[in-house]
């Protein structure tokens, strides 16, 4: 198992390319289940997740192979290939996106429960409760979720709470079902629409993707289709809080602005400047002093969870008291206790974290919980003075591509070593 050992106080100068992004590439990799044929699925990270579902893919009858950032996958109709098992689910939640395209593809299904996670419960029951609406006959033993349906069938879902892979399952099962299915309370995230995108040029009928209401009319088949990946807005917000915690100026390019506007808003906020170059290209400068901002993680286009812990990095040496308010996962601040061992000033109070400005951070031995607190941990070693090494390092590799030799390519001094 490999730690990371960083060397902090470096400011950052140079450029960086933002990847693909991991969670629009999940469920596209996952719609692939719906057609026969093949399919080139470029800007693919290479990630542990990815990786994953690519052999959850190649259980299911879908083989793949990836050159650099483009994966050409090739799918045929096997219909005794239906489980997605504990084994592979177990290590990614993501997992169970393969549940509603099985359904709908292969009128059976046996996916693994995909269990508990660090930073919350996350059920799959709405996701059931959706199929059960279209047609699907649905039982829970042993620890899989087995449905059964000759077809499925349109109807009228209204999720009791904002899901997205509940939004991005029902919507893959929906494009083969008979007749018209409407998601209402649907997520509006940018990889939703991604993957709407991505289902239509399989040739789906999809409207309102991007809107809280989505409609899907079902077709008999689908196609194979090329697609390209949407930037990671979470890698970008990242390396934007890494510039904003240790200062210098970095040039950011792939990025997707447009759905990124609440993050910038609060970096600006809180004094980072940043400069947009074009379309997909920014600079970001931190030359100041911070002043504490208040964030509060909302359902997009609100601040986005994935963003929390790393803004709360950011805000450990501002200028003033922040408040970071948690509303979608219950068990999000774990990172905060391992902050706290670096320095920081922070009390937690129900849904919120309250971080007190301090002077400076100082190096510790820190363990990562979870994705985005492991990057959290990092921007907070950059700032620190003196040696940080993050224990539990496949969270970050989870998540993040090349993330240190991007770090090391811009003037920061990590390195991986073994535990």
């Amino acid at each position: 198992m490999d730690k990371l050992v960083i060397d902090g106080g470096r400011p950052l100068k140079g450029s960086i390319r933002i990847s693909g992004a991991k969670n629009a590439a999940l469920p596209i990799l996952a719609a692939v289940i719906l057609a026969d044929g093949e399919f080139k699925i470029s800007e693919a990270p290479e990630l542990v997740d990815i990786n994953t579902m690519l052999k959850l893919l190649n259980e299911l009858g879908i083989s793949s192979k990836r050159d650099g950032r483009t994966v050409t996958l090739k799918s045929k109709f096997e219909p005794e290939k239906i489980e997605a098992p504990y084994e592979l689910v177990k290590t990614m939640r993501a997992s169970v996106l393969t549940l509603g395209p099985l359904v709908a593809r292969k009128g059976r299904a046996r996916v693994s429960l995909p269990g508990g996670c660090a930073i919350g419960e996350r059920p799959v029951d709405l996701h059931l409760k959706a199929l059960e609406a279209m047609g699907a006959e649905i039982k829970v033993e042993h620890g899989y979720v087995e449905a059964v349906c000759e077809r499925l069938k349109g109807a009228e879902i209204t999720f009791d709470i904002v899901t997205v892979t509940g939004t991005e399952n029902i919507m893959m099962a929906a494009t083969l079902a008979e007749g018209e299915t409407v998601l209402r309370n649907a997520a509006q995230e940018p990889e939703v629409v991604d993957l709407a995108r991505f289902l239509k040029k399989m040739g789906a009928d999809i409207e309102g993707e991007g809107t809280k209401e989505i409609r899907i009319k079902g077709m008999n088949s689908l196609n194979s289709a090329d697609y390209i990946v949407m930037p990671d807005r979470i890698e970008a917000g990242t390396f934007l809080c890494c510039v904003a915690g240790v200062g210098g100026e970095v040039e950011l390019t792939n990025v997707p602005l447009l759905q990124m506007r609440t993050t910038l808003e609060k970096l600006k906020e809180s004094g980072v400047k940043i400069e947009k170059i074009n379309d997909t290209t920014l600079k970001v400068i931190k030359n100041k002093p911070l002043s504490a901002t208040d964030i509060t993680t909302l359902p997009y286009p609100g601040f986005p969870t994935d963003m929390q812990a790393q803004f709360m990095a950011v805000m450990a040496c501002s200028e003033g008291v922040s408040v970071a308010t948690e509303t979608i996962f219950e068990n999000r601040f774990m990172h905060v206790a391992e902050l706290k061992r670096m320095g920081a000033d922070i009390k937690l109070k129900d849904k919120s974290a309250i971080i007190k400005g301090v002077a400076k951070l100082t190096g510790a031995p820190v363990m990562a919980s979870d994705l985005r607190a492991s990057a959290s941990l990092v921007i907070a070693a950059l700032m620190a003075e003196g040696e940080t090494t993050v224990s539990r390092l496949y969270h970050l590799d989870r998540g993040y591509e090349n993330f240190v030799d991007k770090l090391n390519g811009v003037g920061a001094k990590l390195k991986r070593v073994k535990e």
